[in-house]
């Protein structure tokens, strides 16, 4: 994804717990990910679309008329985030 708006932000919690937010979605998920690998549980990130046109740069024109169907929503999207780790291969 390459979405990028001055309203849209990507948050997640580091490995102590703390959430951090990013304006790049890309930078976030290499963050979960690593979260992930680090203890195995899955990681939240969380899409905060804070206007409708946010909305939009994330979702496209489905994405503005889902926003509008909940503008308050506190999450616009989650995507759960899994690293399992599946041994050495030989």
């Amino acid at each position: 994804m390459s979405a990028k708006h001055k309203d849209l932000e990507f948050q997640l919690e580091d490995m102590g717990g703390q959430p951090r937010t990013f304006k790049d979605f890309g930078e976030a998920c290499a963050l979960a990910v690593a979260v992930a690998a680090s203890d195995g549980r899955p990681v939240n990130l969380d899409v905060l679309a804070w206007s409708r046109a946010a909305a939009r740069a994330y979702g496209g024109e489905a994405g503005a008329e889902q926003y509008d169907g909940d503008p308050e929503a506190s999450v616009f999207d989650r995507i759960v985030i899994r690293a399992e780790s599946q041994g050495r291969i030989a």
